[in-house]
């Protein structure tokens, strides 16, 4: 290989390369490869480095002045993942005529740090000798942080799943094997509860399909009429005819409201997440406020243009510390239980609506929530 094997010119004191050319669309904005947030190594037709930008700095932990000038597999020793030496593996300078790039790949700096490492060949004319060779370089940690929240997503997955399947499983079959053994309450019994851990399941991929949408961008809001106060009353009837008492829940009212245009199967989503957390995990009276507000949308302060839903209790609130993770994956509050996508989910709704979503400390000392949506109504009712 002949990466550093030729004389070069005595190194130049700088970081950057010479001036892109006048055809350069980056050529105009004063573009320096220290704004650049990837790490930026160039060697020239000899092979010894003349760009190591700020960032190749952070990641190689080589600082510009030790790299410029010295051949390019001595400033940055790379391996790859089998341990073999990558320059004299590759040789971009002796190698294929016809190579232009390689492909972005995981490499190891000395001391075993993995990084993400791309190169492009730079030739005066196809075939002809390479000019430059432009390293770009990327930690992976933003990447490992992603891979081990997909692991922990599955890991939580797999477990909430084995439960209600292992029911279903254990009832079904010995049902299928001992049916006349049992009593039609027995039966009745297993069914529902079959049923029920059914219910679970699915309940569990639609926040599965929802979290792949939120995280893709591809969630759909389909906007109808929403009565925000007729559809609080329908949770709290729910909860009081499932056995919670009338007088733990107060819901106000300001009138007027504006009309509210919203997809109402996820708005019902959000409310029933909210208080069930309320319910749950909060104590004493769990109180829902409705008012008219500003719109959360940039530009439209227009009074009385959206809905706001506060939904407060009277328990232990959240800790302070805790409040910034409130709405991230996973999290939960001091009784575990559950899978923590919920407020995860309910921020992505909310969101999609062009709406915000804020927590806090209520006023009688437990959790408050508060959601703020957008009228958004159609275009045609606005004419």
């Amino acid at each position: 290989m002949s990466v550093g094997t030729s004389s070069a010119p005595g190194a130049r004191d700088v970081r950057h390369p010479p001036a892109p050319p006048s055809g350069d669309p980056a050529a105009g904005l004063g573009i320096a490869p220290d704004d650049l947030p990837d790490g930026l190594v160039v060697a020239d037709e000899h092979g010894r480095v003349i760009c190591w930008n700020a960032a190749a700095e952070r990641i190689a932990a080589v600082t510009a002045a030790d790299a410029l000038g010295r051949p390019l597999e001595t400033a940055l020793p790379l391996e790859d993942l089998e341990g073999r030496r990558w320059w004299q593996l590759t040789d971009p300078y002796g190698g294929l005529a016809i190579r232009v790039r390689q492909p972005e790949r995981n490499l190891l700096l000395p001391g075993g740090r993995e990084v993400l490492v791309s190169a492009r060949y730079v030739r005066s004319e196809p075939t002809g000798p390479v000019r430059r060779v432009v390293v770009s370089l990327r930690d992976t940690e933003a990447r490992r942080r992603t891979e081990r929240s997909h692991a922990e997503l599955i890991a939580t997955v797999a477990h909430e799943l084995r439960s209600p399947l292992t029911s279903v499983k254990g009832f079904t079959a010995t049902l299928l094997a001992k049916w006349e053994r049992f009593t039609d309450d027995q039966k009745r019994l297993m069914l529902e509860t079959v049923d029920a851990d059914a219910d679970r399941v699915t309940r569990l991929i639609a926040e599965l399909l929802d979290i792949s949408r939120i995280d893709s961008g591809r969630l759909e809001v389909r906007r109808q009429p929403v009565d925000i106060g007729a559809a609080v009353g329908r949770h709290i009837q729910a909860y009081v005819a499932a056995g919670q008492p009338a007088d733990r829940f107060l819901l106000r009212i300001e009138q007027p409201l504006p009309d509210l245009w919203a997809d109402p199967d996820k708005i019902d989503q959000v409310l029933s997440n909210l208080l069930e957390n309320a319910v749950r995990h909060g104590e004493g009276t769990v109180t829902i406020d409705i008012t008219a507000t500003a719109s959360p949308r940039e530009g439209e302060s227009a009074e009385n243009a959206a809905t706001s839903v506060t939904v407060s209790d009277e328990g232990p609130g959240i800790p302070e510390e805790s409040m910034n993770r409130v709405f991230t994956r996973f999290w939960r509050g001091s009784k575990r239980g559950g899978t923590g996508l919920g407020l995860y989910i309910v921020k992505g709704i909310v969101e999609a609506h062009g709406g915000t979503i804020t927590v806090g400390r209520a006023p009688q000392g437990g959790a408050e929530f508060r959601f703020t949506l957008p009228v958004g109504a159609p275009a045609y009712l606005a004419q």
